[in-house]
């Protein structure tokens, strides 16, 4: 069965045919991320107006690539929530008229969990159920038990920011500029993840709970205390919103050293990673799954595929369990294949 997979939740515009739920015939991404560089964020109008470009021309491209008509085309699947409402609805509406005009099955998914059957992509070996798999992004970050296709059970949430906002807010801090995630990880690897002590909330055992809140206002407090002897008095006495953006100046004008910004870096990621890992392993042991799963843009962060992958070594429930996260980089952050893979199974 082929299913072309369409998405546009955000940013990107994506388009994707993929075979029997797992074999991917190809995955196009077209992102208007430059564009939005300069805001230090996305902007939706932006975003939604690169989309009507940008997605009928991929569409074409991925039919043409692949060699096949509509004939071959099975079904349509695109993301129906959640995201940007003006992104969303071009993705939609472009779904629902070649539905209509081809006479061809649609089916809406949910984006959480097309990041959760990115790891059936390309995927030979058999997954076994009950799974518990972590999606972590910039917009969303949940725990989830998989007792089998279309049956989820909520573990845990964050209660506030997703750890991928996180990283970007802390990017910002440090001038680090847009989108964050990948610029920090880089840094990080140069730094001392013990350099400053930054918090881990919600620690308690029975809670799987997320809160990166906290951290945020920890890095930049001490982005503040680290900066202070660059800034009158008068200005120390001013919100926390002007303090972001003068430590944001001192940074620019290189205040922090690079040691001193990759120190930041790596005690920051180590204290996301810290909290991610040490809830979805005890999850795991608590339900006893048969496979653990990292889904969405975070988990291409390498660090905190390591560290999920040491506390599960070292646990008795889970040094036998298989760790499983997307294939490929292009699989973990926003893409069709996902859509189309969720929409087969």
């Amino acid at each position: 069965m082929n299913i072309l997979g369409i998405e546009t939740s955000c940013d990107e515009t994506a388009v994707a045919i993929v075979q029997d739920g797992k074999t991917v015939l190809i995955n196009l991404i077209a992102s208007s991320i430059a564009k939005h560089q300069k805001y230090g964020g996305i902007v939706p109008e932006i975003a939604a107006r690169d989309q009507i470009k940008q997605i009928i021309p991929l569409i074409r491209t991925a039919l043409q690539e692949t060699g096949l008509n509509w004939g071959k085309i099975d079904k349509i699947a695109v993301t129906e929530k959640p995201g940007l409402i003006s992104s969303l609805l071009v993705g939609i509406n472009t779904a629902q008229t070649l539905a209509w005009l081809k006479q061809k099955p649609l089916l809406k998914i949910d984006h959480v969990k097309g990041h959760i059957y990115a790891n059936w992509l390309e995927q030979q070996n058999k997954i076994q159920f009950p799974i518990m798999i972590l999606t972590v992004s910039g917009g969303h970050n949940e725990m989830m038990l998989m007792h089998a296709h279309d049956n989820f059970e909520l573990i845990g949430e964050t209660l506030d920011d997703a750890a991928g906002e996180a990283f970007d807010k802390v990017a910002k801090m440090l001038g680090l500029g847009y989108p964050g995630g990948p610029v920090v990880s880089k840094l990080a690897e140069k730094g001392n993840p013990q350099a400053f002590k930054f918090p881990r909330s919600l620690n308690q055992n029975d809670n799987f709970n997320f809160s990166f809140s906290g951290l945020k206002t920890a890095v930049l407090y001490t982005l503040r205390d680290i900066t202070k002897q660059a800034l009158s008095s008068r200005q120390l006495k001013q919100s926390v919103q002007k303090y972001e953006q003068h430590a944001l100046a001192c940074c620019s004008q290189q205040t922090l050293s690079k040691q001193t910004k990759a120190d930041l870096c790596a005690s920051f990621q180590a204290a996301v990673c810290d909290s991610l890992s040490k809830k979805l392993v005890k999850a795991a042991e608590k339900y006893a799954v048969k496979e653990v799963h990292l889904a969405g843009g975070v988990s291409a962060n390498f660090y905190l595929r390591q560290i999920v992958q040491e506390r599960m070594n070292v646990s008795e429930a889970l040094k036998n369990v298989p760790l499983r996260y997307p294939k490929k980089i292009a699989y973990c952050t926003d893409n069709a294949a996902m859509i189309a893979a969720a929409a087969f199974f």
